[in-house]
């Protein structure tokens, strides 16, 4: 067999370089995966900007006005937090509850404010001694406002309703009115802190502020007295 030769004073060939495998083809794969993904994400971004069935709150309220101030000469001196479950059925009386009635389960969460109302002192009701070291205060008794509703924590969590009433919401122009739902748990809110004792309460806390206040203002004897029940 015959040997390739190199002719005299030739200089010797350089040995093959390895052959490598080519990275075009992986390149191109990359690339195009990250132009889908841009494009995906840009599809998105373009549908949430373009969405023709999305949602937008557009507040249009008037702007708020001051109606009254009036000055408050009383103090707060207890708070109580109830709650209700109002238990509402209302039914016909020719027509079982599942063609016309509704009993609707509904739970009040409200505060009821206690205060003693300084503008109503009489005349005369500040007593203070000679040497002033003694002085006598005499206060209405404690007053209850009435009872404000918590609507982050008052809600209905059961109803049933008939035939009758369903079909009548569903061609309601308005969404069912829950008014009375909200005036009936007021009502037995009210009532609650009544039989309560946060009146009493409320003119114990009264006291106190006061006996302290006075005895800082130099006196050494402080009675508070409350006037009479009715």
């Amino acid at each position: 067999m015959n040997q390739p030769t190199t002719p005299p004073g030739a200089p010797p060939e350089a040995p093959e370089a390895p052959i490598r495998p080519r990275r075009s083809g992986w390149r191109f794969l990359v690339g195009l995966l990250v132009v889908v993904a841009l494009l995906v994400v840009g599809a998105r971004l373009a549908w949430s900007w373009l969405d023709p069935f999305g949602e937008r709150d557009i507040d249009r309220s008037q702007p708020v006005l001051l109606t009254s101030i009036q000055d408050l000469s009383r103090f707060q001196a207890a708070s109580g937090s109830f709650q209700v479950v109002v238990d509402l059925e209302k039914d016909a009386a020719f027509l079982p509850d599942a063609i016309k009635g509704s009993r609707t389960l509904f739970v009040g969460a409200g505060s009821v404010n206690a205060y003693v109302d300084f503008s109503r002192m009489a005349e005369g009701a500040l007593t203070v001694s000679p040497d002033r070291t003694t002085v006598t205060v005499r206060l209405p008794r404690a007053a209850l406002d009435r009872a404000t509703l918590d609507n982050r924590l008052s809600y209905v969590y059961h109803q049933q309703r008939g035939i009758l009433d369903r079909v009548q919401d569903f061609l309601s122009s308005s969404p069912q009115n829950q008014q009375e739902l909200y005036v009936l748990a007021e009502k037995k809110i009210d009532e609650a802190a009544r039989s309560s004792d946060l009146s009493k309460r409320a003119e114990q806390n009264t006291k106190a502020m006061l006996e302290g206040m006075l005895r800082s203002l130099g006196f050494d004897h402080v009675t508070v007295k409350y006037a009479e029940q009715p």
